[in-house]
């Protein structure tokens, strides 16, 4: 919903077509029009990632603390989102002859962390959606496969001072690879489910966690 023309710029800078187009996505009509935008512009849609989520905001606590706008918030955008921006892209997708979609899970989906309720199981939606995706898909010429990070230090993250203090230590300690996950770690798994190798794998979770 942010910066997204700074972005564009940005990348633009550094000789890479690009669009910024701002979009909520929990809105339907945005959704479209950005699908739109990006067709207009690109002459069609290969490749969609569904990044979009709340997290780094979010304040630990217990669920029996958490409000019913809080819960819907956090479902608002991180499932619903993920529906509407597939359902947009799909028959650019179709078109394209060899659509991938990647979507954004969490390792918390499989360690059901405490205190973010909400968002764990946001994220094991998303699991599931990208199986079911991936069933429904598949016919068309779509794969569908999903990234789980383990705790990454964005940008976002860093700002949030109550979820470092909760998250690194355990993450570290609980690393095979004992250092911090960055936004880079995820590039080489993104490539790859983006793909001409990823063209008989599909309905899969990748966990990129450091082991």
């Amino acid at each position: 919903r942010q910066r997204a023309e700074e972005a564009a710029r940005e990348l633009s800078a550094n000789g890479i077509i690009a669009l910024g187009v701002p979009a909520d996505v929990t809105n339907e009509a945005e959704v479209e029009r950005m699908a739109a935008r990006t067709i207009e512009t690109f002459g069609g849609i290969d490749i969609l990632v569904t990044n979009a989520a709340i997290f780094s905001t979010l304040r630990p606590k217990p669920f029996t603390e958490l409000s019913v706008a809080e819960w819907r918030q956090v479902m608002d955008v991180n499932t619903l989102g993920v529906f509407l921006c597939v359902r947009a892209c799909t028959p650019a997708l179709e078109r394209s002859g060899s659509g991938r979609i990647i979507t954004i899970s969490s390792g918390v989906a499989f360690k059901g962390n405490t205190h973010y309720l909400h968002y764990v199981a946001s994220k094991g939606a998303i699991v599931s959606m990208t199986r079911a995706l991936a069933r429904e898909l598949g016919p068309r010429n779509i794969v569908v496969n999903s990234l789980a990070p383990g705790f990454t230090l964005s940008e976002g993250v860093q700002a949030n001072d109550a979820l470092i203090a909760g998250a690194r230590g355990p993450s570290l300690v609980g690393r095979t690879i004992a250092r911090d996950m960055y936004p880079q770690d995820l590039v080489g798994a993104a490539c790859f489910f983006a793909g001409p190798d990823c063209a008989f794998i599909t309905g899969q979770t990748l966990v990129v966690d450091g082991g």
